[in-house]
């Protein structure tokens, strides 16, 4: 096991990687904590959480609302949750936001921490703070920032995981390497997802290598001023198609980066798309999808990342290195609906 405490702005995070669930005991009491995992944890995993009061709420990003938060908050009360109360997300990126945004709410704020158990969760959703619901098909237009105290890796969950969630995952390490590293790029073109997984040495490696990228990311710029927007790359599209079709996340951020890759030719004579979408399509993830244009770019031009006229979108310059750059929504209307 590799534990090492991380300092954000305003609170420090605890990550074990390489741990084992029954650390959670001891940084999680019974006593004192509350559990929240969604159905499928439930249906793998109950024996190995009989110790905690858990709350069951139903897989997948449609329970990503207020109605969800409402069950939740309303149990808590029912058992008597105090202040001190520790509430602990078991799941994907879907468990961890919803765990997120309640804890910070919860009674003005109580202490919350993670256990992921998909390959997105691992390297994305459950690092960094950001913890959103969304309003129907406008993904995460309600979050807040609230760190973790920690966030416990034990791999053992990626045994029941299905096929669709290690590809949806991977379209997250893809994005890493196209914005931050080359190397790790390399490294995926030099393997498959397949070979990925009968070297759990290796695949352990690469999935604390991502999440100690993003979490020198956010360390660096915790509230999105800066290079944290990096992270978006591919999502501006991907958010205006996700929840309108029931894409899973990292399908549709594949879609997006393509697009985003087609943008950083015309912008920054970007010239590495093709060796970027061998590599998706390498890793199972698609390339492109059929969609109504005219509606999705409505739902982009409401994007969190719009300023003004404006939609502020991330690029390529070459692979390993990102950018973000304003371009005017006319002008994006123009391009996107031809």
């Amino acid at each position: 096991m590799q534990q090492q405490t991380f300092r954000f702005t305003q609170a420090e995070s605890t990550f074990y990687f390489d741990a084992d669930l029954a650390l959670l005991r001891q940084v999680a009491p019974p006593e004192t904590s509350f559990l929240v995992a969604d159905e499928h944890i439930m249906q793998y995993h109950a024996a190995r959480l009989q110790s905690w009061r858990v709350i069951t709420i139903p897989a997948g990003e449609s329970s990503k609302d207020l109605a969800t938060v409402d069950y939740i908050l309303r149990t808590l009360i029912g058992w008597g949750a105090d202040r001190n109360a520790l509430l602990v997300g078991i799941g994907g990126g879907v468990v961890t936001d919803i765990t997120g945004f309640v804890a910070g709410i919860y009674k003005r704020g109580i202490r919350c921490g993670f256990v992921p158990t998909t390959v997105l969760a691992m390297v994305d959703a459950s690092i960094g703070g950001k913890n959103g619901l969304d309003l129907g098909v406008y993904k995460n237009m309600i979050g807040l920032i609230r760190q973790p105290e920690f966030v416990l890796y034990d791999y053992s969950f990626l045994n029941t995981l299905p096929e669709t969630e290690w590809t949806n995952g991977f379209a997250e390490i893809i994005k890493h390497a196209l914005i931050a590293d080359a190397d790790m790029f390399q490294l995926l073109e030099q393997n498959t997802l397949s070979g990925l997984r009968e070297k759990p040495g290796m695949l352990a490696r690469l999935l604390e290598q991502n999440a100690r990228l993003k979490i020198a990311v956010v360390q660096a710029d915790e509230f999105e001023q800066a290079d944290r927007k990096l992270l978006n790359f591919g999502h501006t599209l991907a958010h205006a198609i996700e929840n309108k079709y029931d894409l899973p996340h990292g399908y549709a951020v594949s879609v997006g980066m393509v697009f985003a890759m087609r943008l950083s030719e015309q912008y920054l004579q970007f010239s590495g798309t093709g060796r970027a979408m061998s590599v998706l399509a390498q890793y199972g993830l698609p390339l492109e999808y059929t969609f109504d244009r005219a509606d999705a770019f409505t739902l982009m031009s409401a994007d969190k990342k719009r300023a003004g006229g404006q939609l502020h979108f991330v690029l390529l310059e070459q692979i390993g290195k990102a950018r973000t750059l304003p371009i005017d929504l006319d002008v994006m209307q123009h391009n996107f609906l031809k």
